[in-house]
């Protein structure tokens, strides 16, 4: 543990790295010592809003909420040190990945920021997926500029500058177009090869919109791509005086690439290493496998991206996974107040998550789907939170827990199944991180039978993407020559960070297996209940 005064030292000499990540409702600001551990932390609550039929959040709000975050980590400093933050060591910022912000030649946005949540590209990304045989998701950045030009939107013509929020911070308080590798793999496919856009691939775009005579080249329009640990640019006056508008920051500070979210929890949970993932466990649930070479196949249940440092990255993505678990354990708490007694939150969890151990391997027959909105994986364009079984089934409350706990994870195991099965993708260890694994042991277990792979949960996991921002912030000050990220990450950040690892068991994977050809058999129920059962109720 570092000591106090080893921590206001640190700040004074500027021996700190700050990381900044805007997510999709807060802003975070994490400043981390040499030790890599959080020392001030400052934040600011935001949500987007659908104007004119696009998700957005508006200008201003960036930059309120950048200020903001800012200013509550600055006093946070000033209150647990008594220090004033003037420098820091190294900077980086993150933030959704994927969207669209086009900029005129004077650097003004030509549309308000389209989000990755807008689903109004599904024509440019099928074009495109077409076009350049890779999977275009809907809220790639490419998607959204070509969706544009088949709207024949008169803004395009004009664009002088094409980035993520994450590159617009950057060149804000930069002047510098950079973006890093992970971020930019959500905006054109990657070249492996070349750390950069894949060049067929540009020239295959360009030559698709020729006739539309727009005075730019795409490329032209995209930032350059770092990697991380390069030095990508440094605090300008006055990007400074934006960051911090007392004055107080010098300029001059060195920043590492922008990065995605997706980069930065692939580095807070130290999955960056080739045959290792990470999976990321809430509303949604996504699974990201760092690749030992690119797929055979393109896949729509697949993205491809990349780690921070240039490797390939499997990503599956699920809309549904813990809602439908959540509003069950909330029935039960309603049941326990019903019967008078205290119905702790915590204690629900951890009670009838346990219980899914005691249940058959298989769930007993039983079938649920937690289907809140629509699944791309599995082809539904709406959900209907389904709970069927038999007759036959053995209906019990182990197997009803088990069945859900299942059920969560079952448009995942689906998309996962292509890669293992289908492209032989070899995984040596997940990392798991969510709400859902606070219950001990129940979690772990349940995603290690789906995935059949050891299943670990860090000490840090709750740490987040500001927090990896921050650590690739220091990669770029503190790494040794020729010191590549994964033993940056392996050797130093997490040395001696403990973990708890669960490895999968065989009746558990074999009842997962019978559990899931049952969820890919009944998927008709699914499709017939969003056909015939009209939401709310008809009303």
């Amino acid at each position: 543990m570092t000591s106090q005064m080893d921590v206001e030292e640190a700040i004074a000499k500027g021996a700190t790295s700050l990381g900044i990540e805007l997510g999709s409702t807060r802003i975070k600001a994490v400043l981390i010592d040499e030790h890599f551990e959080t020392i001030a932390s400052g934040s600011y609550e935001w949500e987007n809003q659908l104007k004119d039929g696009y998700w957005t959040y508006n200008q201003e709000d960036i930059i309120t909420g950048l200020q903001t975050a800012y200013r509550e980590l600055k006093q946070d400093v000033q209150q647990k040190y008594g220090a004033s933050l003037t420098t820091v060591g190294s900077i980086g910022f993150s933030a959704m990945m994927h969207g669209y912000i086009a900029l005129d030649q004077a650097g003004k946005m030509l549309v308000p920021f389209r989000t990755w949540r807008n689903s109004t590209t599904g024509a440019a990304a099928r074009e495109l997926t077409e076009l350049l045989q890779f999977n275009i998701p809907e809220r790639w950045s490419i998607a959204h500029l070509y969706q544009a030009i088949l709207n024949e939107e008169e803004h395009v013509s004009r664009i002088d500058y094409l980035t993520t929020l994450a590159g617009y911070i950057h060149w804000l308080l930069t002047g510098n177009k950079a973006i890093g590798i992970g971020d930019a793999s959500g905006m054109f496919p990657i070249d492996e090869t070349t750390h950069n856009y894949h060049p067929a691939m540009i020239r295959q775009f360009d030559e698709h919109i020729a006739g539309k005579g727009y005075p730019w080249k795409v490329e032209d329009l995209l930032p350059k791509v770092y990697l991380a640990g390069d030095h990508a640019g440094s605090l300008t006056e006055a990007g400074a005086k934006l960051l911090d508008p007392s004055g107080e920051l010098v300029a001059g500070i060195p920043l590492c690439a922008p990065e995605g979210d997706a980069g930065t929890g692939m580095v807070a949970t130290n999955s960056v290493r080739k045959r290792t993932g990470n999976i990321s466990v809430g509303t949604s649930v996504f699974a990201m496998i760092v690749l030992e070479k690119e797929l055979s196949s393109v896949y729509p249940e697949i993205d491809m991206v990349t780690t921070p440092d240039g490797s390939p990255v499997g990503m599956v993505h699920a809309n549904n996974c813990s809602s439908d678990l959540n509003a069950w354990i909330g029935l039960f708490r309603e049941f326990a107040q019903a019967m008078g007694m205290e119905a702790d939150s915590g204690k629900l969890f951890s009670v009838l998550f346990n219980k899914a151990l005691e249940a058959d391997p298989d769930g007993g027959g039983l079938l649920s789907y937690g289907y809140y909105s629509g699944e791309n994986i599995t082809g539904l364009e709406q959900g209907r939170p389904l709970f069927v079984r038999s007759p036959e089934s053995n209906f019990n409350l182990a197997n009803f827990m088990r069945t859900h706990l299942f059920s969560a994870f079952g448009a995942l195991k689906i998309g996962m199944d292509i890669l293992t099965e289908k492209e032989q993708v070899a995984i040596d260890s997940i990392l798991a991180h969510g709400g859902l694994f606070k219950t001990p042991v129940v979690g772990q277990r349940i995603v290690a039978a789906a995935m059949n792979v050891p299943v670990s949960v860090m000490s840090t996991a709750g740490e987040g993407g500001a927090w990896g921002m921050a650590l690739l912030a220091s990669y770029l000050k503190n790494k040794g020559e020729q010191e590549t990220l994964d033993v940056f990450l392996e050797q130093k950040v997490f040395k001696d960070v403990e973990g708890v690892e669960v490895a999968p068991e065989a009746a558990d994977v074999k009842g997962f297996e019978a559990f899931i050809e049952r969820y890919r058999s009944g998927l008709a129920i699914e499709h017939a209940a969003v056909e015939h059962l009209v939401e709310n109720g008809g009303n």
